[in-house]
């Protein structure tokens, strides 16, 4: 009976490991795929892994979508499985069982692949809403963890959420990859229908907008177009920078934005620029989205990456120490998804090892991760970053000039040092021509500051930012 119930328990803990594993693969996938890519087409993939491990079946909702993962991202997975497993991987997509009988739907004789697509949808994720306003359940203000880097722009989400069609229409949030603006967008959506069940309310990604207009041309149907967005109480856009470079597109969505003003509905948008960044959109659309309120969502700070990985470790059924959440928030520094897939390495990693969490096992979970940013990122890669964008020498880093046009930027370059290494600030000030850690403090807060404040010298930061991160 004792060996019987010994080996369920070990076929039981392979399960979950090999379930852990597989959502590492995820994790790095979220990083290379742009994130509705990724919750549309890789998300709801579900794994099972032969009792060798020799190969893995991805379990594909319904037949379009196995088509397009085939064909858009099997090289990618392979490469993933193989960096993951540290040999290569076979897998099979096949269709899950539920397609089979979700197949057994009647078909319009005029509907296309997508409209079956679309028909379906509703049966691929369990979190997300009414195929018709495609809000994901689980995005609610309450599971957002909140701290100064989007205060601001949950506060302006929330107001809107609230008191729809009054202030801050149209609401425009604007930061980098990961920060939280699509939990903001579907937060918003969620608290109106709560509070108004039959409101109207669309999410969508920009990309779907695009499509739509397409498809409006190819079957003559802009009428149903218009009356798609036109309708709407709250219409919720993601990554609107996507419009570039398509004129008709541009047009109808400034039709629409007109349409929905005039009704007093509300519009939400996301960006990864502030709209006077934009390029290749037509000025009058960029003067829209300027005319209500715009906010920026940061990187998050130390404390608030620390408890998003606490809350987020709890929510996976694990409890991670302070000293160990700490330890990682210092090295994963610039998104909630890098974050999240730190934290899912760690706990496949624990699982699979049965070792306790600790500040060791994260280091060996993570060391792929911590070994890229301590080459890429230096004090000297910053400096001479920072120099190279705003057309000064590099060795006016560490001169003792003070003009504006150096003084400035050398604080810049203090900053990120502080922000993007482990430096300490005496560490910081000898690489700066041997300044005092006093003058490195002023530059931090100085510019820390003056970035809640500025919205140019903000975007300056982002773009450095990205720039020294790859």
């Amino acid at each position: 009976m004792t060996d019987r119930h010994f080996g369920l328990s070990l076929e039981a803990k392979a399960v979950e490991a090999d379930a852990d594993l597989w959502q590492s693969c995820l994790s790095l996938l979220a990083q290379e795929i742009p994130e509705q890519q990724f919750n549309t087409w890789i998300r709801p993939i579900l794994a099972e892994f032969s009792p060798d491990q020799a190969k893995i079946t991805l379990f594909v909702a319904n037949r379009f979508k196995l088509d397009w993962v085939r064909a858009q991202y099997s090289q990618r997975i392979s490469a993933v499985l193989e960096k993951t497993y540290g040999q290569p991987v076979a897998f099979e997509l096949v269709l899950t069982p539920r397609e089979v009988s979700a197949r057994s739907f009647s078909r319009p004789n005029n509907a296309e692949p997508q409209d079956l697509v679309e028909d379906l949808e509703g049966l691929d994720d369990r979190n997300v809403g009414p195929a018709r306003n495609r809000i994901n359940l689980a995005l609610s203000f309450e599971s957002l963890v909140e701290g100064s880097a989007n205060r601001m722009a949950r506060a302006a989400a929330m107001h809107v959420a609230s008191f729809p069609g009054q202030l801050y229409n149209p609401l425009f949030i604007y930061g980098g990859v990961g920060l939280g603006k699509t939990h903001l967008m579907h937060a918003i959506g969620n608290r109106m229908l709560a509070d108004q069940p039959d409101a109207k309310v669309l999410y969508i990604h920009a990309e779907q907008f695009v499509s739509d207009v397409v498809k409006a041309y190819q079957r003559k149907t802009f009428d149903d177009f218009r009356d798609k967005y036109h309708l709407l109480d709250l219409l919720l856009i993601d990554d609107v920078q996507f419009l570039a470079n398509k004129e008709r597109t541009q047009e109808e969505f400034f039709n629409a934005f007109e349409a929905l003003l005039a009704k007093k509905s509300h519009i939400v948008m996301t960006s990864d620029t502030y709209p006077k960044g934009l390029t290749d959109i037509h000025e009058r659309l960029v003067s829209r989205f300027d005319s209500g309120l715009t906010v920026a969502i940061e990187p998050p700070e130390l404390e608030m990456r620390v408890a998003i990985l606490i809350s987020k470790a709890q929510a996976e059924g694990a409890s991670m120490p302070e000293e160990v959440a700490f330890f990682v928030a210092k090295n994963v520094r610039s998104n909630v998804r890098e974050l999240e897939g730190a934290l899912r390495k760690i706990l496949a990693y624990s699982r699979f090892n049965q070792k306790e969490i600790s500040i060791t096992l994260a280091r060996e979970a993570l060391r792929d991760l911590l070994s890229i940013q301590n080459r890429q990122i230096s004090v000297e890669n910053i400096q001479k970053t920072v120099a190279d964008y705003y057309k000064i020498k590099v060795a006016d880093m560490y001169s003792k000039k003070r003009p504006a046009s150096i003084a400035r930027p050398r604080q810049i370059a203090m900053y990120l040092a502080k922000e993007l290494t482990q430096k300490s600030l005496p560490e910081i000030g000898e690489m700066f021509g041997g300044r005092d850690h006093t003058t490195v403090l002023h530059a931090v807060r100085k510019i820390g500051t003056e970035r809640q404040q500025l919205s140019d010298l903000n975007q300056q930061l982002h773009v450095l930012e990205q720039t020294l991160k790859g």
